[in-house]
């Protein structure tokens, strides 16, 4: 081999293996306002289930977590207006405290740095006082849901609407062949939203969750029908920073039809997506529940039957102010989804059906995304409609390089 070849050859080699040890940048990209505690993602099919660290223009580590399909997620405490932030992979940071999943009985619970976000009821509990019919046993939904205080914001078989759960999915008015099953009022006997199975859960640094099926059956009929077959996915995050600290989580509702008959939603005023607040919000007590809506509307009766990007529902809880907005992701259907404030108990329902029919037909998903935020104190106006914006539009990161498996 001629020298100069030789040479041209070694050149090329100390070249490439130079390129190979420059490492992978991550690139969060500017907006024009200033976000803080931004929620991130990229794409690192290298990095799949992994936890490491992102080393940050100022020496400080962030821990950040990839789920099994590589899709990485990690908290960036500030991302300045007009200016990216730049990232290197690193050793995942030892001293961040995960985010845990962990059964508990008949429940799956959520831990961070000690203290408890919330429960996820599974298969269904022991009725909590005499005289419930067995009929409104049920599983499949969220309760309790602290604040970062440890507070309690939500209600479970409360004794005006027994079947009322934390946060729970129901349908209330429907028509499936021919038959009128209601998976809301339970106590009617004519429909049931069944927990089924636990598919699998995860913790982490930055998040953990779970995915579970649930079923809607039509008990109208014998022998009952599954109408539904739902998959819950929720994400809880680790406590976000920032002068409020919070607990922040995604649930996610995938619905498609257990057979091949459409069951269809007629016009009603509730269904859907529900919450069920503290005990105490209630109007026979001296500590109504307080709403403020993302068009600025506080009267629960004005609020009814409106559209809202995102609306917040609290009260006092041991004599502090605390609460919970709903967000409603703007890719759900009718969104911003239209409202059933209720005019006199602790109770806030996202209704999509509320002005109009719908249906979720065979060969079809009917997916619904929300966003809950969990504070202690007053609602912040600004505060949400940041954190909607961040939700409804969340900064991508952009891979630069090749990372090392």
């Amino acid at each position: 081999m001629p020298m100069l070849t030789r040479m041209a050859l070694a050149l090329s080699l100390l070249a490439h293996a130079w390129l190979r040890s420059e490492p992978a940048q991550i690139v969060v990209p500017a907006g024009k306002v200033e976000r803080t505690d931004a929620l991130v993602t990229v794409t690192m099919p290298t990095h799949k289930s992994k936890v490491f660290g992102l080393r940050g223009p100022d020496g400080a580590v962030l821990a950040a977590q990839a789920d099994v399909d590589g899709l990485v997620t990690f908290l960036v405490p500030k991302v300045p207006a007009n200016q990216p932030v730049t990232f290197t992979v690193a050793p995942a940071p030892s001293s961040t405290p995960e985010v845990i999943a962990a059964k508990q009985g008949r429940k799956l619970r959520f831990t961070h740095a000690g203290k408890t976000i919330l429960e996820y009821q599974m298969e269904p509990g022991d009725l909590p006082r005499a005289g419930i019919a067995p009929e409104y046993r049920r599983g499949g939904y969220l309760h309790p849901v602290f604040t970062p205080s440890g507070r309690v914001v939500t209600d479970d078989f409360p004794a005006k609407h027994t079947h009322h759960h934390g946060i729970w999915f129901p349908w209330t008015k429907t028509e499936f062949e021919g038959h009128h099953p209601d998976f809301w009022n339970m106590g009617a006997g004519t429909g049931r939203v069944e927990f089924v199975a636990l598919q699998d859960t995860w913790s982490g640094p930055v998040h953990a969750g779970f995915r579970a099926t649930h079923r809607f059956v039509d008990l109208s009929i014998k022998p009952p029908k599954p109408v539904l077959e739902e998959t819950w996915s929720l994400t809880v995050y680790a406590r976000l920073g920032g002068a409020k600290q919070r607990w922040v989580f995604d649930l996610v509702s995938t619905q498609r039809c257990a057979g091949s008959k459409p069951l269809r939603l007629p016009q009603y005023h509730y269904g859907g997506l529900g919450f069920r607040g503290h005990a105490s919000w209630d109007t026979d007590t001296n500590n109504p529940t307080r709403f403020l809506t993302s068009a600025g509307e506080t009267n629960r009766v004005v609020g009814h039957a409106t559209r809202a990007r995102w609306c917040h529902i609290g009260g006092a809880v041991e004599g502090t102010l605390a609460g919970v907005a709903v967000l409603c992701h703007p890719t759900n259907f009718r969104a911003p989804q239209p409202m059933r404030l209720h005019p006199s108990e602790p109770f806030f329902n996202f209704a999509p059906q509320q002005f109009a029919d719908m249906e979720i037909a065979p060969g079809s998903v009917y997916v619904s995304r929300y966003r809950f935020v969990i504070a202690d104190g007053a609602p912040d106006a600004a505060e949400l409609e940041r954190m909607w914006d961040a939700y409804s539009r969340p900064p991508v990161a952009e891979l630069r390089g090749q990372p090392s498996p």
